[in-house]
């Protein structure tokens, strides 16, 4: 009976060895590739056969998805007319372990002689393919997790990580920001954490609760019931913002001798309640929410106005959440 476990916890020993290999090729090759990259006035073209192939795709959408722009060409495509596609502007990011891949050097020339830059990133310094490069990244592992040293399974997981170096490196470079981020990612909840802001999702005009002063704690309860929030805004004769009043009060005040048809909501509000203002990332309102330990908040705008209303439900329905 083979033991699963300990073949599994072999293979992620020797992969992680082979991460940790890595750092001494951070070198000047490295710099340099970075160099080309981020001088680029093109794209990064990202070539790759096989299983340098797939992993290629993964490094040319991470590339192109934290500031540089990238995308993925197959090499055996390439030689039938996706060549079409470099130009003399780009940056070739050619992969393959030995640096002999047939079909990664038959389209060498055709990128040499259209004039784009070309990197190579393999396991062998002295192959064909980093011979040919104006700079090259070597991603050499000592051994692949695979007992037959046939699958490429460390060589791949070496050629991602140092793929991962570079976008990152590039990110930090070009001072890309969330905001960045976001713009290519506006799909999903991460989008939606990222793009969503208070005045996309609060509720606002008559869908606002809110009530003066010097109304009575059972119209103000009304008002609670009739929007559904939880909670209602109180406002001083001008709408300015001066207290709040929630669920969790009432419960409390339940408890006291309060004559909820004669007694002002003023007299049982909470005054200087968390507000936001509506340009807020959602987000961001999630952590005051969260690090307040509160279900709802009322959004303000620069002369202390409500202008809007926001609980926990609107983040969960909203993706936030």
């Amino acid at each position: 009976m083979k033991d699963f476990k300990q073949l599994a916890k072999n293979v992620i020993n020797i992969e992680q060895q082979a991460i940790a290999d890595l750092l001494q090729y951070i070198d000047d090759k490295f710099e340099q590739a970075c160099q080309l990259m981020y001088h680029c006035k093109g794209r990064v073209i990202v070539i790759g056969m096989g299983k340098s192939g797939h992993i290629g795709g993964k490094i040319a959408a991470t590339l192109a998805s934290t500031g540089t722009p990238a995308f993925f060409v197959h090499p055996g495509e390439a030689s039938h007319g996706d060549l079409g596609m470099i130009t003399s502007e780009d940056v070739v990011l050619t992969i393959s372990n030995s640096g002999e891949t047939h079909e990664v050097l038959a389209i060498i020339p055709v990128i040499k002689r259209i004039g784009a830059k070309l990197i190579s990133m393999t396991g062998n310094e002295t192959s064909t393919l980093a011979q040919l490069a104006d700079t090259h990244v070597c991603i050499k592992v000592s051994e692949e997790a695979c007992p037959l040293g046939l699958a490429p399974t460390s060589s791949t997981t070496a050629t991602l990580v140092m793929g991962d170096a570079l976008a990152v490196a590039l990110l930090n470079a070009r001072g890309f920001t969330a905001d960045d981020f976001a713009l290519s990612h506006p799909g999903g909840s991460l989008g939606k954490r990222l793009l969503l802001r208070l005045s996309d999702i609060m509720h606002k005009g008559e869908r606002l609760p809110v009530v003066s002063e010097s109304a009575l704690i059972k119209d103000a309860l009304v008002e609670m019931s009739l929007k559904g929030l939880g909670m209602t805004a109180i406002v001083n004769e001008k709408n300015n913002l001066q207290g709040i009043f929630t669920d969790g009060d009432l419960r409390r005040i339940l408890d006291e001798k309060i004559d909820i048809h004669h007694d002002k909501i003023s007299t049982v509000m909470t005054t200087s309640p968390s507000t936001a203002q509506e340009e807020m990332l959602a987000a961001q309102a999630l952590k005051i929410m969260e690090d307040k330990k509160i279900n709802g908040l009322i959004i303000i705008n620069h002369l202390n106005q409500p202008v809007g209303a926001m609980n926990m439900h609107d983040l969960l329905s909203s993706g936030v959440l």
